[in-house]
């Protein structure tokens, strides 16, 4: 799990970092990325214990096949506390809060070289992942992504943004639709991977409805706060039998037309051309490589 490529990790599961029974809940979740927060998720007076769960947690999500990765708090807080104890615990992933400038990320990339160098890991063996939940990080994160080579991927924030956008926060998620269309195209613009707003309501007909609109704007990722969430979003960031059957028809319908020197082929009343045959074929290979990595449960 920790290799695989960024569009396969479909789920995000943030939990609290002083409390192991959360950590376990989260490990048997069967999202494929856990974040132990050391921020919004543990008060300042249980952040000690915390930084001395996190060697315990990242082994627990190594044993289980897990991406493992912690949330620091900003590095002029006590971020440089929390990195420190990360480091030593060895996670695949430090993501920062309230991303908003390149400058933020160099500081993070120079701070995590620093122990990667004293710890004797392999250069540039641990990623940053920007969380971005503020107008201002929505809009500069292509600036954000091209910082640092470490970045693969990038957050987008639910709660703290709707608060910066002084917006009334709802589950149909209304508040927050022009942030999502924007975040996946200037994701994209950047090469690198979006992951979707969390759904914080506690219904899961709520979260897979999100999920599937978040799918359709381009998402293959969504972050979630609620362990029992995760099966239900693996569920609707997987194609599913149906649609690669549909793909599946696209493409041999597509590569017989072009065999027989034809531009296009209708397909189920649609016309296929160029760019549908390349989404189709994109997802076959999306779901063989999920069977491949076992990502199912």
């Amino acid at each position: 799990m920790p290799g695989l490529d960024p569009d396969l990790r479909r789920t995000w599961l943030f939990g609290p970092g002083a409390d192991r029974n959360a950590h376990d809940a989260m490990l048997a979740s069967g999202a494929d990325a856990l974040i132990v927060d050391l921020e919004d998720f543990t008060p300042p007076p249980l952040r000690d214990k915390a930084r001395a769960l996190l060697a315990n947690f990242v082994r627990d999500c190594r044993d289980r096949g897990r991406l493992a990765a912690v949330r620091v708090n900003a590095l002029e807080a006590c971020g440089m506390l929390d990195l420190a104890a990360a480091m030593r615990a060895q996670p695949d992933v430090i993501a920062y809060p309230m991303a908003e400038r390149p400058a933020q990320m160099h500081a993070l990339d120079t701070a995590i070289t620093h122990h990667e160098h004293l710890l004797g890991l392999p250069a540039n063996s641990t990623e940053i992942l920007p969380v971005c939940e503020t107008a201002l990080g929505v809009i500069e994160v292509r600036a954000i992504a091209a910082s640092s080579p470490r970045i693969r991927c990038a957050l987008l924030g639910a709660e703290d943004l709707a608060n910066d956008l002084c917006a009334e926060r709802g589950p149909d998620g209304t508040e927050l639709e022009y942030a999502r269309r924007r975040f996946v195209v200037e994701c994209r613009a950047a090469g690198i991977e979006p992951i979707d707003a969390p759904y914080t309501f506690s219904d899961s007909e709520g979260a897979a409805r999100e999920t599937r609109f978040s799918r359709r704007l381009g998402y293959r990722s969504k972050s979630l706060v609620l362990p029992e969430h995760a099966a239900v979003l693996n569920a609707v960031l997987t194609p599913d039998a149906d649609e690669l059957r549909h793909a599946r028809t696209i493409v041999d319908g597509f590569d017989s037309a072009r065999a027989r020197g034809e531009d296009r082929v209708l397909v189920e009343g649609l016309w296929v051309e160029v760019p549908t045959y390349r989404n189709a074929r994109r997802l076959l290979e999306r779901a063989a490589r999920l069977g491949d990595a076992g990502t199912g449960d």
